[in-house]
């Protein structure tokens, strides 16, 4: 069994005594129950983590004795995920998902056909959710990066991040390229664009295939729009940072 993560701030997470208070600290203790002497890994989720042993529990705090804390280097190539928005929770699912896989950064995106619209209150609130999505399962998977999700996208924003990308990638159950045969560049930002359940417009692959983007399919199926980001990032990562 995997020792528990816990996030603690970057300037606290040093060899040797470090506490582990607040939310976190009151979940480790009431929650997880941890104990004096069991093993436990703390992370910043920016790149620091380190293993320790509990050497003292109070109600709502950990006190950890960590032998060594390593800084992870950024990860080559950087995939970004643009990921058109879901209805209900799907969003969520797709978030936490292609955490567990390995995505650097999210990126929501309103594309012409999404039923859903994030606007004042609510789109805030769902951004949140989003981005708290994201932490849990980053401690879940266990990563020293915990990925970023930004806030919501226009169509330009997501043609600018494809023209600047080292592999920019649009997803079409309709492409003629299977997306397994794409050379994926081995620096640099690796775009793969999402559409929504409805489909991208033609005015919308016409404008990223003019910022250099190739449109491929995952296979003979048809993907729902919070599974096919997953489907792809674990094909690319298999020919990229899982080899």
């Amino acid at each position: 069994m995997s020792a528990p993560v816990f996030v603690v701030a970057t300037e606290r997470l040093v060899a040797g005594r470090v506490t582990v208070d607040g939310p976190e600290g009151r979940h480790a203790a009431t929650v997880t129950r941890t104990g004096v002497g069991e093993l436990v890994s703390l992370t910043d989720g920016l790149s620091r983590y380190g293993d320790g042993v509990v050497v003292a529990v109070d109600r709502d705090r950990l006190e950890v004795e960590v032998e060594a804390v390593v800084v992870e280097p950024a990860p080559q190539p950087r995939f970004v995920v643009v990921q058109a928005l879901p209805k209900g929770d799907r969003g969520e699912v797709a978030v936490e998902t292609m955490t567990e896989v390995g995505v650097d950064v999210v990126v929501p995106w309103a594309a012409a056909r999404c039923v859903t619209r994030w606007r004042d209150a609510r789109g805030d609130k769902a951004l949140a959710r989003w981005r708290t999505t994201a932490w849990s399962a980053g401690k879940q998977s266990r990563r020293a990066r915990f990925p970023e999700v930004t806030g919501l996208a226009s169509t330009a924003n997501v043609t600018a991040r494809l023209a600047g990308a080292a592999t920019p990638v649009v997803l079409h159950e309709a492409a003629s390229e299977a997306l397994v045969g794409l050379s994926v560049a081995e620096t640099g930002d690796v775009v793969v664009v999402v559409g929504p359940e409805g489909g991208l417009t033609g005015e919308e692959l016409a404008e990223f295939a003019a910022a250099g983007a190739g449109v491929y399919r995952l296979g003979d199926t048809v993907l729902r729009t919070s599974t096919a980001g997953t489907a792809a990032l674990a094909v690319l990562m298999a020919r990229t940072r899982w080899r």
